[in-house]
């Protein structure tokens, strides 16, 4: 009838509403993060410039053909981040891993132990600062810059270990990475209210 087509409109509509509103919210907090990021990690008279090569160096990944890839619990992180989980890791985590070969600008952050793929660069030494801190400073830095070939863009490491960055001391880092990964935390939760209202639509 009339009335019932009116009611389910009005429900379908509701629930559209509802799905734009969250949209819309997560579109302002990852904006609100990103302002938040550019504040937090700009250098600024808490910091003192370093080499990026003296603060996180980064070394190539290992071979892992697919043959040879048997499903596990490690994740496996690839330049453009964790697609595969293998029963062998190569690296104790924590872990930041950036694109080498192909994708290059994605920054991977692995709390566990995990296989870093060989079209990837993993920060083999954190040098005494906080792996979170380093994850979203890398995430701020515009590593295609770096990127080298027409092809397939590949990341020179000895480029990127030049490159000045401004590290403030550990516990502004702690602070800092607490921050963001509070904001990151909110915008999971939000995609998450997304997905299910999707569902429930």
């Amino acid at each position: 009838t009339k009335a019932e087509q009116t009611a389910i409109a009005t429900a379908l509509n509701d629930a559209d509403a509802l799905i734009t509103a969250l949209e819309n919210l997560i579109v302002k907090k990852k904006a609100i993060k990103q302002g938040a990021m550019q504040e937090l990690l700009k250098p600024n008279e808490h910091g003192v410039l370093k080499k990026l090569g003296e603060v996180a160096p980064l070394q190539r990944g290992f071979d892992l053909p697919t043959s040879y890839l048997t499903k596990g619990y490690y994740p496996v992180v690839y330049s453009n981040g964790i697609v595969n989980h293998h029963n062998k890791y190569k690296i104790k985590g924590p872990g930041v891993v950036t694109g080498r070969s192909g994708t290059i600008g994605k920054v991977t952050y692995v709390a566990d132990d995990y296989w870093p793929h060989n079209t990837s660069l993993w920060v083999t030494n954190f040098k005494g600062n906080a792996p979170k801190f380093i994850y979203y400073l890398f995430s701020q830095i515009k590593f295609e810059q770096f990127a080298s070939g027409s092809g397939v863009p590949t990341l020179n490491r000895n480029d990127v270990h030049e490159f000045e960055v401004s590290i403030p001391s550990y516990d502004i880092q702690i602070e800092v990475a607490q921050i963001l990964s509070d904001m990151d935390a909110e915008i999971e939760s939000l995609k998450s209210k997304l997905k299910k209202q999707k569902l429930i639509k």
